[in-house]
């Protein structure tokens, strides 16, 4: 049987840096999920963007939202819209500006694990478990370093500033993950007749990660 396995080899992280320039609205379709309009968006699947001025169905509006299933002039987002009034006129869809992190060896994580709830009472005729709030973990990024690259400057940026920045891992199969994560440790190392590098520069997820 030939193996189904995908190369990891071409796949990349990017970093969002900013905003990009709004993408105009000109339909939607009800339901869930929701289906957007938009002529020639240019937008791909794991785009983030944030939603506002539409009138008719207004749900969208001030939510930031993972696109999903895109085609030329169409994007899904997993908001239910069903039964709400229909879409009448305008409305704005503003992406996330995505900068690439380069010089990626390579990267593993998603590792967290949901928390185990103890149900367990008089009743009981054994313990008894529910499960908790889903944790994603973390991500770790080896790479080569480069100074002068401005993902690598953005991801060093978020971690002297502690602040939450969105990621955009896209696979060379085209599938993608969405995530939002602090920079919790940039580590550099070097030596004799080495690269120098970031060895396990690690991603503490928080939040749910958005597949598609």
């Amino acid at each position: 049987m030939t193996s189904s396995a995908i190369s990891a080899q071409g796949s990349t992280l990017q970093i969002s840096t900013g905003t990009g320039a709004a993408v105009t609205i000109t339909g939607l379709v009800t339901g869930f999920p929701t289906i957007v309009k938009a002529t020639a968006h240019g937008l791909t699947n794991g785009s983030v963007v944030s939603f506002g001025a539409l009138t008719g169905n207004t749900v969208l509006n001030g939510l930031t939202c993972v696109v999903k299933n895109a085609t030329a002039n169409t994007f899904a987002v997993d908001v239910d819209t069903t039964g709400g009034p229909a879409w009448v006129s305008g409305g704005t869809a503003t992406p996330v500006q995505w900068t690439k992190i380069k010089n990626l060896i390579s990267f593993k994580g998603f590792d967290g694990q949901a928390a185990e709830l103890d149900a367990t009472d008089l009743d009981s005729v054994a313990k008894e478990f529910r499960i908790g709030l889903q944790d994603w973990g973390n991500v770790q990024i080896d790479m080569n370093r480069d100074f002068s690259d401005p993902g690598q400057q953005a991801l060093d940026a978020s971690k002297r500033s502690a602040s939450m920045e969105t990621y955009l891992l896209t696979l060379p199969s085209g599938r993608t993950r969405t995530f939002n994560a602090y920079c919790k440790a940039s580590p550099l190392e070097g030596g004799v007749d080495k690269l120098l590098q970031s060895t396990s520069v690690t991603l503490r997820i928080t939040g749910d990660v958005t597949d598609a």
